[in-house]
């Protein structure tokens, strides 16, 4: 899938930071974070245990919001915004799939898929024909009755995939999807990210392991808080085309 340059990207941050603590006790997870992404690209975010990754992954994901900076997804300034508004665009504009699954374990799997639609005040009849097309997307349509009790790692995961996908959201978020996989679950699962991908869909895939990092359009590596390429501290500055933002280059190294 070849992404698309025209109009707004789904990401874009400029200068984001967050601080947590104060004066001494400060602890600075992010430092001044470039980044853009845009529709229809596939980008693994990569780091270490403790790099600032998963923070950054929960301000694009509207969990959390930066100390500073700017936000923009899908268009939208999310910077600033109250907790109610921040679940209005999780809710509209990301989609989760976490390493844990997080299903309901006592509702049946396309009640599953349903319940963002639900949220999102889907009548009755679209959210189970949606719920049932998206199970059918992911290949597990046989077990839209079941519980998750009764599912695999692998078959859980494409029901969180499903889910993820229910209100049509700008980006797809995976945080670690294969990590509580075996090898060949995993490998079915990313098989799964790529042909989203080439569906047209935009991802955001946060992981620790290389080669998993290495199935992605291109890489976005933090490191102490920052934007790194090949290993090296990344300055936008000295590498941007004159009269530009440091924000229009994108941060990250395609493999």
């Amino acid at each position: 899938m070849t992404k698309t340059t025209s109009g707004a990207p789904i990401i874009e941050t400029r200068g984001l930071t967050k601080v947590y603590g104060a004066n001494g006790a400060a602890v600075h997870a992010l430092r001044g974070i470039d980044l853009k992404v845009e529709k229809g690209e596939f980008v693994a975010l990569i780091g270490p245990s403790g790099s600032g990754k998963s923070t950054l992954m929960a301000i694009l994901g509207c969990l959390d919001l930066p100390t500073a900076g700017t936000y923009t997804l899908d268009g939208r300034q999310v910077q600033g915004l109250s907790g109610g508004e921040l679940a209005r665009i999780r809710n509209e504009k990301v989609g989760f799939v976490f390493q844990s699954y997080n299903l309901l374990p006592k509702a049946s799997i396309v009640r599953n898929v349903e319940l963002p639609m639900l949220y999102a005040g889907v009548g009755r009849r679209e959210r189970r024909e949606r719920a049932l097309a998206l199970l059918e997307k992911v290949g597990i349509a046989d077990k839209a009755d079941k519980l998750p009790a009764t599912l695999s790692g692998g078959q859980k995961q494409r029901v969180a995939v499903a889910r993820a996908l229910a209100n049509r959201p700008a980006l797809l978020l995976a945080d670690e999807p294969t990590g509580a996989l075996d090898s060949k679950t995993g490998t079915e699962v990313l098989d799964l990210f790529r042909e989203l991908h080439r569906q047209g869909n935009t991802l955001l895939l946060v992981t620790h392991d290389p080669s998993i990092a290495a199935l992605a359009e291109r890489r976005v590596e933090i490191r102490d808080g920052e934007a790194v390429m090949g290993g090296e501290r990344e300055d936008l500055m000295s590498s941007r085309e004159p009269g530009t933002h440091p924000a229009e280059h994108h941060a990250g190294v395609r493999p």
